[in-house]
């Protein structure tokens, strides 16, 4: 008899099964719209029938939480969440479990400060229950210091928004893991969080262990950001030094463990967050994404001498969006050069800097990004999806290859030679 296993379908499954207030079983009347599970943390979204009181809503949640822990290896369930919804989707009740952190709380998420009426999040207020950083006086970055036990620090970075940064960001991040290597993946964007999205982070809770943020699991990588440690529809209305004081927070006080490569995906543009990482931060590199028409290549030269200015080695340029491959009846295979296919491989020859390669617009990144399933980038079978994975996998091995020179340039690492 296989050990038991806390996944989605499982979940759906069991609590499917389990009978509502008005006798019927859940699945079968549809009542079960969502589940996600990951390690020991699991959360659902149920409708039930309109009237249903809040105790009946609670004595569900109770028993779907009972299948949950069925479910877990050894019975563990650190965080579960239950959500009934309304016939128009918003949540009328929820019922929660764990999300604790070592001392017996939840985490302190950011709050309004005093006096600014209904302006959320107006000043960084730090994250409760994390052991302080080390106080260190800003640096360039030919004196900032190593993260610990991270070997490769590469930000991914644009000079404007809307080109598809956190895309390339999370895709190298997910390509670089499938190599068998240990990858980090911080979302800096402050402003504009994209991964909870990306990754189907939101059934998962914060959590602080021993004073360290622990990073989420997920897709073969550790993710940390802002987007899990705020409300998700509240803008993030703070100035530079606030900014300046999340970004901390969540590099230095993240537990990343031991890593070979952890990519920061970066705000749009050039500002107090990419000065903050430089001061912060020894990196070996930057990526710079770009679009093929010229108004996106003026923003992304701004971007390439911006990291130069900082003292941080351009690895290379990518060109996103460099064409569509169509996959509709009668379309499928046909290629289209949207935005004309090659402008950010000519910026990078001028600039001087190495080009990485090219990313096609396929309507199955954007399923897979809007569902929080990255790793189909790189198994797709159509012509579409063969030609999204060679792409990403020929972004990764480039990386490679510029982040293997720039630590040799370094004096980080020494080649070798393999005689067979």
């Amino acid at each position: 008899m296989s050990a038991p296993s806390l996944t989605k379908q499982a979940l759906i499954a069991g609590v499917g099964r389990l009978a509502g207030p008005d006798g019927a079983a859940l699945g079968p009347a549809g009542r079960v719209l969502w589940a996600s599970a990951c390690d020991t943390y699991a959360a659902m979204k149920l409708q039930l029938a309109t009237g249903t009181g809040s105790a009946q809503m609670d004595a569900v949640a109770e028993a779907a939480r009972g299948v949950a822990i069925g479910l877990a290896p050894g019975g563990r369930l650190d965080s579960f969440i239950v959500e009934f919804v309304n016939d128009l989707g918003s949540v009328v009740h929820s019922k929660r479990w764990g999300g604790m952190n070592a001392v017996g709380g939840t985490v302190a998420m950011p709050k309004k400060s005093a006096g600014t009426a209904d302006v959320p999040n107006a000043g960084h207020v730090p994250i409760g229950g994390l052991k302080a950083g080390p106080e260190r006086q800003p640096t360039p970055q030919g004196g900032a210091p190593v993260l610990p036990g991270v070997r490769h620090v590469v930000a991914v970075g644009a000079g404007k928004g809307g080109v598809g940064k956190s895309t390339i960001a999370l895709n190298l991040a997910v390509g670089l893991a499938r190599k068998g290597l240990a990858v980090g993946l911080l979302d800096g964007d402050i402003y504009g969080p994209s991964m909870p999205t990306m990754l189907n982070l939101s059934g998962l809770d914060a959590m602080v262990l021993d004073g360290r943020l622990q990073p989420f699991g997920v897709h073969g990588i550790k993710c940390m950001t802002i987007g899990k440690l705020v409300d998700a529809d509240r803008p993030l209305i703070w100035r530079g030094p606030m900014a300046h004081g999340a970004f901390k927070q969540l590099t230095e006080q993240t537990q990343w463990g031991e890593l070979d490569y952890l990519i920061i995906d970066l705000p749009p543009g050039t500002g107090d967050v990419s000065l903050t990482m430089a001061q912060l931060l020894q990196l070996t590199g930057a990526v710079v994404v770009c679009t093929p028409q010229k108004v996106a290549q003026d923003d992304a030269v701004r971007a390439a001498k911006m990291f130069q200015q900082l003292g941080i080695e351009v690895l290379g340029v990518v060109e996103n969006m460099s064409y569509f491959v169509g996959d509709g009846p009668g379309d499928t295979g046909k290629v289209y050069d949207l935005f004309g296919r090659g402008g950010a491989q000519m910026m990078a020859q001028r600039l001087n800097v190495p080009f990485l390669g090219i990313v096609p617009i396929t309507t199955s990144l954007r399923v897979n990004s809007d569902s929080g399933d990255p790793t189909a980038n790189f198994t797709g079978k159509d012509r579409a999806g063969l030609e999204l994975s060679r792409s990403f996998e020929e972004l990764v091995r480039n990386l490679e290859g510029q982040v293997a020179l720039a630590a040799m340039k370094g004096g980080q690492m020494r080649p070798t030679l393999t005689i067979s």
